[in-house]
Formats: C-alpha cells, structure tokens, sequence
C-alpha cells in the first residue's frame, strides 16, 4: 500500500529535484509501408505514423495533468529506414524525400522527435544502406525533427571501418550543411556499437526488427533526484552509499513504470520497456557531474571519476531492475557534455577531456555524447574517435555510441549553443596526432575470440 510518507516524498521529487519522465516514446514498425513506388511509400509512411500516434501527445498530457507529473518529451521511433526504402530509394534525393515524410509526419502528431532515419551495416553495408548514410547531411539539414542512426558495429560481428571512414565524412558534411546553427545537425546523428532494438532517447532511437507492430517504451530521469538523496550519505562508507542509489533508482523507476502502463492502456498499445537512465539537463540540480561531485569528487574528471560512475551505473541497474520486469534501453548514466552544466564546468576548467570521458564510457551507459570539436577537426580524426568507441563496445559487450559536432568555423574555447535540451557545449580539444592510414585501411575488425559462445 502507498502510504502518506511516500507521496510527500514523490512530490518532493517532482517539485524540488527535476523528477521528470524523461519520454514516452511509441515505436512503430513500418514493414507493411514497403512499396517499390516511391509516392506510395511516402504515402503509406505518412498515412501510418499519423494514424498510429494521433493520440499520443494528447494521452501524454492527459497523464501529466491527472498525475501532476511532467512528461518533458512525446517522441516516435520507426523502423530503420534503410530497410523501408531498399525498393523505393534509388538515389540520396530519394531517402531525403522519405525523411521529409517523416518529418511532416512528427509535426502532424506533435512529437519534438522522430527517430529511425537510420542503417544498421555492422557487418556489411547494402547498397541501400550507403545510400540512406550518404543522404544524412541532407536530410538532417531539411528537416528539423527527425534523428538519425547507424550501428557501425557489434561485440557478434566486429566493426565495419568502411561505415566508420564514410560516418566521418557525413558527420563532416552535416556540420557544414548546417553551420548557420553551430552545425546542430549532428546532434541529431548519432553512431552506435551494440545498437539496442527498444531505445526511447533520442538521437538513437528506432524500433528494431525484433520489436512488435507497435509498443509504447518510457524512459525515466532523475539525477536532481539521486543527487539529493546522497547528500544525506556525505562521508559514508561505500556500502552505505550504493544502497542509497539503488533505493532511490528503484522509486524513479516505480513511477516510470506507472507512467508506461498508464499509456499503454490508453493507447491501447503494447508496453514495452521502462529505460531508467539519468540523462542530464542544463537545468542547475539536474547534473550527472553534480552527483559525483556529492560522492566526494572537486570536478568531473578527477582522479576516480570512472570508478564513481561505474558505482553510479551499476547501482542505478540494480535498483531499476527490482522495480520491473521490463527494464531495458540504455538503462544506466548518460554523459552527455551538452546537456549537463556541471561536465560542461568541468570541460571549460580542464577537469575533462576527450580522453577522460572515454575512459568513463567503459562504464556508463552509452559513450562519448554531445562533444563539440574544431569545426577544422580531420575526417580521419573523427573516424578514430569513433573507431575507439566502437572497439570499448565490441570488446566489453556494451552499447557504445558517439555523438560528435565538430561546429563550422569555431575553435578551441568557444561555445556552440544548441537551445532547449540540447543545451550548449564548450569546443573541446582533440589530439592532433594523425590516425588516417589506420582508418583507411577499409574492411572489418574482426569480432572478439569471446564472441563465439555457440
């Protein structure tokens, strides 16, 4: 039974730390869209997004009133495009056509993103997928509410370095299409290793193969939330505050699992997944660094930083996984530089550099998100960074992602502002050691020898 203790306590939550659901995203399979006539499959796209979500801001903020708790975002993912488009798409016009159906489709229902503008050439690239791949610049430069995706690779087939060498030259060619707006296209792109099938954040959102014809996948915030609840553990022992974590991970995802219930039932849509996963904001109080600074660090990026968010991810998993069944996403920390003002304080001071926030991707729930780099940073650059990332993912079988803006015509120092929850991101320095013949040797790093498990 609830008690009066415990709705004093969620209000607390929601009222004074930044407790939110962070999105319910409904997925949506777009297979019985397959046509080899482009109209029709532009048709068909528009006709089923529009008639499968026409109800679900409306259910979002029906649920958000009668439960005084705010749903920041209502977002579609759709199945990866590369596959819709394979009969219909013939050249990169073609796939930018498709991503304006999406787009007029997202501003239809009133979602602030779709996701599923994307390939998955982890092994192999089809001539489908390098032509959806190549058609990103344009596409993220045309629209404004559709995301992008590629999974360059996984821990079952190793990494495809002839994706990576072209992902490098799309995310280039997306800065400068959109450098009117400190290249914000890239902050709807984003690469994956070990992509999961039922994601509800953006930018990697899509509704895999996998999933049904449609399912309704909420997922769940609350630094503000752990952030406060460890300030009454300063100085304890470490037992003490992981039991802290877990508690309170377990009540966040309680209310993310009454949230995902709730609107399934209206919907009349299958429930899918619950993704507890502390995904920062600007907002001050609402900051991954911020917790671990409470743990007992000066700055993000100190001596123990990676060993404090292991502890963090693990204990958020542990509690999250006591409160549902149905955990699944990206459930963890995310570290997104952007996004959270404290890794941006800690960017500007030195505390935090490129190399230290891979070492915590080894840990965290996705990789390196949201960096901004020199707008002059080199292909090959970007395509060893991501190369690393990928190599973290494959090889500890984990999700890892890399979302990188190497903003137009800024430098070391500067700021690139991106608004809302995107936030604003200080251009971080990247080695300038060159990587280009390692990258360009083309092919595929093998998988790993622990990969074989059959």
């Amino acid at each position: 039974m609830i008690n009066i203790n415990e709705v004093t306590e969620t209000n607390a939550m929601i009222e004074k730390e930044n407790l939110d659901v962070r999105t319910i995203t409904l997925g949506i399979s777009l297979l019985d869209c397959v046509s080899d006539n482009l109209e029709r499959l532009n048709d068909n796209i528009y006709r089923k997004i529009t008639t499968v979500a026409r109800d679900l801001v409306r259910v979002g903020r029906q649920i958000e009133r009668e439960y005084a708790l705010p749903i920041v975002n209502k977002r579609i993912s759709v199945t990866p495009v590369s596959i819709i488009g394979a009969s219909a798409c013939h050249s990169v016009e073609d796939y930018v056509s498709v991503a304006k159906t999406l787009d007029r489709a997202a501003k239809k229902v009133g979602v602030n993103f779709l996701g599923g503008f994307s390939a998955l050439p982890a092994k192999g690239m089809t001539a489908s997928e390098e032509l959806l791949i190549r058609s990103i610049p344009q596409a993220l430069s045309q629209t404004d509410n559709v995301c992008a995706s590629v999974n360059l690779g996984s821990t079952k087939t190793g990494i495809n370095m002839d994706a990576v060498l072209l992902m490098g030259k799309m995310i280039k060619e997306t800065a400068r299409l959109t450098a009117g707006r400190d290249s914000i296209g890239c902050a709807k792109l984003v690469v994956f290793c070990n992509a999961p099938d039922d994601n509800p954040f953006m930018a990697g959102a899509f509704h895999g193969v996998t999933e049904s014809d449609q399912v309704v996948n909420v997922g769940v915030s609350g630094p503000g939330v752990i952030k406060c609840a460890l300030e009454s553990v300063r100085g304890a022992d470490f037992g003490t505050l992981c039991e802290k974590i877990k508690k309170t991970a377990f009540k966040i995802t309680r209310l993310g699992q009454l949230v995902a219930q709730e609107a399934s039932r209206r919907l009349g849509i299958p429930f899918g997944i619950v993704d507890l996963s502390l995904a920062p904001t600007p907002a001050v109080g609402d900051s991954i660094a911020e917790i671990l600074e409470t743990m007992g660090l000066e700055k993000a990026g100190a001596p123990g930083t990676t060993a404090a968010i292991a502890l963090l991810n693990d204990q958020v998993k542990k509690g999250g996984i006591m409160a549902s069944s149905y955990v699944g996403g990206l459930s963890g920390a995310f570290i997104p530089v952007s996004e959270d003002h404290g890794m941006i304080e800690a960017a500007r001071c030195g505390a935090l550099t490129i190399e230290k926030l891979e070492a915590m991707t080894c840990v965290c729930s996705v990789g390196l998100d949201m960096i901004a780099v020199p707008g002059d940073t080199r292909e090959s650059t970007l395509c060893g960074i991501i190369a690393d990332e990928m190599a973290i993912g494959m090889v500890n079988q984990k999700t890892t992602a890399v979302r990188i803006i190497p903003v137009a015509g800024k430098g070391i120092g500067e700021t690139a502002e991106f608004g809302g929850l995107l936030g604003s991101a200080p251009i971080m320095a990247v080695n300038q050691f060159s990587c280009e013949d390692f990258v360009s040797r083309g092919g595929r790093i093998p998988a790993p020898v622990h990969s074989f498990k059959n």
